[in-house]
């Protein structure tokens, strides 16, 4: 549903817009003098096209989901004391 305030308006129903764009998705235009200069609507959750396609290429088994315990990422390496050195010396000889 669209609905055209006046800032004045706007700003004394300013909770009341809020509440119908987030609870309905309503769109509400603000005026000045007649001539509209803004617009409050909902907005779509950030990353929302991507998650989207997500599910859309496992629906049609593109993309498997991941089985959380079968995948698991090798341990980071162990830093050695004097690597640097090692690495001026093999690099020098």
């Amino acid at each position: 549903m669209k609905r055209v305030y006046s800032i004045y308006e706007a700003k004394a129903k300013f909770s009341e817009i809020v509440r119908a764009v987030r609870e309905r998705g309503d769109t509400i235009t603000i005026s000045y003098h007649g001539e509209a200069v803004a617009e409050i609507r909902p907005i779509e959750p950030a990353g929302s096209p991507a998650a989207k396609r997500i599910a859309e290429l496992e629906a049609s088994g593109v993309l498997v989901p991941a089985d959380a315990d079968a995948v698991r990422l090798p341990d980071p390496i162990v830093r050695r004391r004097g690597a640097l050195e090692r690495f001026l010396a093999e690099r020098d000889s």
